[in-house]
């Protein structure tokens, strides 16, 4: 007699395998066609006239290295996409002209797909910057063979992260600033609170060139947040996207700072916790939105339906349009991100595998060429001017390279590691996560057989 439990689980194994197969193929292709045929920048979003940002094109090189594994595209082609960027991006014009590619070494935030010069007012960004330069690290680390082309990916991805000014980056205070405008200099804000920026912290004390002293990350982590929601004690952030971005490039299993080493815990487990916060949010639903259940959930920086405020069912709802959102906290406007939950995916696919295949079944609209819509609202009433999905709500018409990248990388970290194990591999990565103070895990590994080499 066959076991109708494990035949089950066999079959949603093997249909949630498909699934996010399809879905990195699918999310990929972003990158395949936003991409500029001159530069190689990628731009910002699927919407008109949007310009390229220097985050999706650092996402880009990355995603390159894993469609070249899976054969989504074949490496001769993976390296072209790769060489046009890195050649643009270190030939650029770097200097204080207001309409430059970058200045000391970083990009600005936005730029002009077909020149690459500066977009708009955009700042000199310091944490995108950071997004590029990782991209570049760990196209590097894919392609080592002997040729003159993929020695040219190394070369220039050498130079571009070696060619970062950090230590003109840092405040007085000791943080990484978020950026500078060329005329106004640098902006009032330091990367300071548990954010995005712990890669950022590991790029810039790894620095051959210009690193920043291990005393700028011991105050970053001085100002951290520890706390209990839900039964999870972790270090706090609101949106989910927090909880990600640093682990689509570093593997922090097992590896711990000071910090960590003080809770017991490391950054992989807090993201962990932090997954299972979101879910714990959606299951309660305090304020009342729509489509929120123990296996609907998602809440992070998005694109939404305001900005309005609309009576609905007898409250008032105030509605924004591009923010970060966060639980428990806020800002919560009823507007979930299926991209944020595919991220998940290596800290917690007990939970994500289910949601996937709930929103697969339940919310098709969702899903168009180039994977998950950015994000969608099951709450907000749907527009004339807009199609309304059958299950009802709004949906994000848009795609944003900053969502697509995450869900490439993380899902292949969930099925191979390949950009754990390639950034291992990496002297700059490992010597910035000693100089943070991090021990254990990989990396007490990798110290030993250096030393033993």
């Amino acid at each position: 007699m066959v076991d109708q439990n494990t035949h089950t689980d066999a079959e949603h194994g093997s249909r949630d395998a498909e699934r996010i197969e399809a879905l990195e193929r699918a999310t990929f292709e972003y990158f395949r066609r936003m991409a500029d045929g001159e530069t190689g920048l990628v731009r910002d979003s699927t919407r008109e006239g949007a310009p390229a940002t220097i985050a999706g094109s650092g996402f880009a090189l990355a995603c390159y290295a894993v469609a070249a594994e899976r054969g989504y595209i074949d490496r001769a082609e993976a390296k072209q996409y790769a060489l046009k960027a890195l050649r643009f991006l270190y030939r650029a014009e770097q200097s204080i002209s207001r309409n430059a590619t970058g200045y000391r070494g970083f990009f600005y935030h936005f730029l002009d797909p077909r020149t690459g010069r500066r977009a708009g007012r955009s700042e000199l960004s310091t944490i995108d910057s950071g997004i590029a330069f990782a991209g570049a690290l760990v196209a590097a680390a894919y392609f080592n063979g002997a040729s003159d082309e993929e020695r040219e990916i190394r070369d220039l991805a050498d130079a571009l992260y070696c060619r970062a000014d950090w230590s003109w980056a840092l405040a007085p205070d000791g943080a990484l600033t978020h950026g500078w405008r060329p005329g106004r200099g640098f902006l009032p804000y330091g990367w300071c609170g548990y954010n995005e920026a712990l890669f950022l912290y590991i790029l810039a004390l790894g620095s051959p060139t210009h690193a920043v002293p291990a005393e700028s990350y011991t105050r970053w982590t001085s100002t951290y947040s520890w706390k209990r929601i839900y039964d999870q004690e972790f270090l706090y952030a609101g949106p989910l996207f927090i909880h990600q971005l640093s682990h689509v490039w570093i593997d922090f299993r097992g590896v711990q700072d000071a910090f960590m080493r003080s809770k017991g815990s490391d950054y992989f487990e807090n993201s962990r916790r932090a997954t299972y916060v979101q879910r714990e949010y959606a299951r309660r639903n305090p304020r009342g939105f729509d489509g929120y259940n123990e296996s609907s959930w998602g809440i992070t920086a998005s694109d939404g339906p305001g900005p309005a405020r609309l009576e609905l069912g007898g409250k008032r709802r105030t509605f924004y349009a591009y923010r970060a959102r966060g639980v428990p906290y806020g800002a919560d406007d009823g507007t979930l991100s299926p991209w944020s939950v595919a991220a998940s995916l290596p800290f917690t696919p007990e939970i994500v595998l289910p949601t996937l295949r709930r929103l697969d079944t339940e919310r098709p609209e969702v899903t168009g060429e180039f994977g998950y819509k950015c994000s969608y609202n099951p709450t907000f009433p749907p527009s004339a001017d807009m199609p309304t999905p059958a299950s009802g709500g709004w949906v994000s018409q848009g795609y944003y390279a900053i969502d697509q990248g995450p869900v490439v990388l993380m899902i292949e970290n969930y099925r191979s590691g390949l950009i754990w194990r390639l950034l291992r591999g990496c002297a700059y990565v490992t010597d910035g996560l000693k100089r943070a103070g991090f021990t254990g895990g990989w990396l007490d590994e990798r110290v030993a057989a250096h030393a033993c080499g």
